[in-house]
């Protein structure tokens, strides 16, 4: 279930990162590079020569497309105290939400997981090492320049081939000392459908004994979404909308004399009216979303079942304990839509809800 493994057989420039990391008391380093690069395999490694030498490790591993650390979709931190194949073996401390595996549009929250989680880890382990995501160009780019400005590691690994990453180097310098390893003969590439293979039995394991619980939504803040945010509609205003759009209006708020809309009836829908959002029913359905405390770290995820509008309640799928249900303080909406036996259904935009 995770494509990184633990192997001493590595190349002679990781065996210098290990002796240059084994030489401080206290170390913070990020890896970074693009997919099938090896920043895993290399975490991996250093994690485990570092604990045998007696370090005190933490992994804060953000890479939400392929992670090791379940739940997927969002940061998460541990503290291996003992030799680990992988990093599916260990067990999350700390999560923050980030809601998708997908996170070009959410590089704002992929920086806060990652700097509040770092923060944690700082304060118990001698050795931080931070994973990232193969997401290096376009937002990517931008992405890890705030990861490495809001951080600060002292080393800043860049996993490249034949130099195609220093304009990334370059723009990370001045937060961190760049330290460049060459890319495996050992990487393997991995392809899409082996990825979304990989994540579909992370899912099915993460969501295995799950069971359904509700909300009163006013017990909890509901944040990540347009919705349940304004006045109530009233049902003459809703028949109105209906009507006049050729829409059937389930729910609706009102603020400042905008207008956000839960609507059925997709085949209809009509472009053009700026001070309406509307959001269609059926992208609620199985939508993941985040349990969230009071701190605003992530407790675990849930699957949106069923949302029932006149009484104000959520219904979740999730395999959280009753004590963890009691310190949830709000429900954060992702963007992706998935079942519990672990299948995708769907990837939604940022806007979309």
């Amino acid at each position: 279930m995770n494509k990184a493994k633990y192997t001493r057989d590595v190349p002679p420039d990781r065996l210098e990162l290990l002796a240059e990391l084994s030489s401080r008391d206290t170390v913070k380093i990020m890896a970074i590079g693009s997919p099938d690069t090896g920043k895993s395999t290399l975490v991996t490694f250093l994690a485990n020569e570092l604990i045998g030498l007696g370090k005190s490790v933490a992994i804060v591993d953000s890479d939400v497309g392929q992670k090791g650390i379940l739940p997927p979709a969002t940061v998460s931190l541990a503290f291996p105290e003992e030799p680990f194949l992988t990093t599916s073996e260990l067990e999350g401390v700390a999560h923050y939400f980030i809601g998708t595996v997908s996170p070009a549009q959410f590089i704002g929250e992929m920086a806060v997981g990652v700097k509040r989680l770092t923060d944690i880890a700082e304060r118990s382990a001698d050795v931080v090492i931070v994973d990232t995501t193969g997401f290096v160009t376009g937002a990517g780019f931008e992405m890890k320049r705030l990861k490495a400005e809001l951080i600060r590691p002292d080393i800043i690994v860049i996993l490249q081939k034949e130099g195609e990453l220093e304009p990334l180097a370059r723009a990370l310098s001045p937060y961190g000392e760049i330290v460049r390893l060459g890319v495996s003969e050992n990487a393997r590439k991995v392809e899409r459908d082996e990825r979304r293979e990989i994540r579909f039995e992370k899912w099915k394991a993460y969501f295995s004994g799950s069971r359904l619980v509700e909300f009163s939504l006013s017990d909890v803040a509901v944040t990540g979404t347009s919705l349940f945010n304004g006045r109530p509609l009233e049902e003459s205003e809703k028949t109105l909308l209906s009507r006049a759009l050729r829409w059937l209006v389930l729910a609706g708020w009102e603020r400042d004399g905008h207008y956000t809309v839960v609507k059925a009836d997709e085949e209809n829908f009509q472009r053009g009216y700026r001070s309406i959002h509307a959001v269609d029913f059926e992208k609620l359905s199985n939508l993941l979303v985040g349990l969230i405390d009071g701190d605003g770290l992530c407790l675990g995820l849930g699957i949106l079942k069923w949302v029932n509008f006149s009484n104000g309640t959520l219904q979740l799928l999730t395999p959280l304990s009753e004590e963890a249900l009691s310190e949830v303080r709000e429900i954060r909406f992702g963007r992706m839509r998935v079942l519990e036996t672990g299948e995708e259904l769907a990837f939604l935009r940022r806007d979309e809800l």
